[in-house]
């Protein structure tokens, strides 16, 4: 299967019609480095840093986003997720909130060895889950697609190491299993994982693995975050 790209105009439930019958929004977790990381790697107070997938794999640790909330004075996580998609600058002006963002940073600020999500990628914390997942229905091999360079394989699950998965696209990717019972799909500027199923119970996989989540209904959308007004 091909990448599935998601626009905003309808909800995300009726834009997979035919091909997946329910869907979950895994929010990527912040990567908790350890305390003095950033100092060490750092050559000179302007430079920027963000850790390597080998380093958050075998160093990092998640942290949900209802503990980002708590701790920087935003209220839910659709605030967040406007913080984040700001300082990434991946909104209009109409939507973006510098208030917000500034809020988010501060937070950053203050806790040096704390860093965004991945963006645009599936999330290194939820790699080992996707394996677990895949192999408890018995299936052992999924396939990719990347649409940045149209690029695609196969993937064994139970040869392949969390580091090599990380390394199957760049950015976007689309994961899923010859049936298409279970798909995993990074999405483009943003700080989520979206679990694509055909009839499994969405909850029975949410209270499995306690992800940070939004489950959708027929009245999700893609920019789940804009609230009406």
């Amino acid at each position: 299967m091909n990448y599935i790209w998601l626009n905003d105009s309808s909800p995300i439930l009726e834009q997979l019609q035919g091909k997946f019958n329910s869907a979950i929004i895994i929010l990527n977790p912040f990567i908790q480095m350890p305390m003095g990381w950033k100092a060490s790697k750092k050559i000179n107070k302007f430079e920027h840093i963000y850790p390597e997938d080998a380093e958050i794999i075998e160093h990092g640790s998640p942290i949900n986003w209802s503990d980002i909330v708590s701790q920087s004075e935003l209220n839910d996580n659709c605030e967040l997720a406007l913080a984040l998609k700001t300082c990434i600058a991946a909104l209009n002006s109409s939507y973006s909130r510098r208030n917000l963002a500034d809020k988010l940073l501060m937070k950053l600020d203050y806790d040096n060895d704390l860093f965004f999500p991945n963006e645009d990628k599936i999330s290194h914390f939820i790699i080992k889950d996707i394996i677990e997942l895949y192999l408890s229905f018995g299936i052992s091999k999924v396939q990719y697609s990347d649409p940045i360079f149209d690029t695609d394989g196969d993937v064994d699950l139970t040869t392949i190491e969390p580091i090599s998965f990380c390394e199957l696209a760049t950015k976007e990717v689309i994961i899923t299993d010859d049936s298409n019972r279970i798909a995993f799909m990074s999405v483009y500027d943003s700080f989520i994982t979206l679990l694509l199923l055909n009839d499994i119970d969405p909850k029975e996989i949410v209270d499995r693995f306690k992800w940070d989540n939004i489950q959708c209904t027929e009245s999700t959308y893609i920019n789940w975050y804009l609230k009406e007004e």
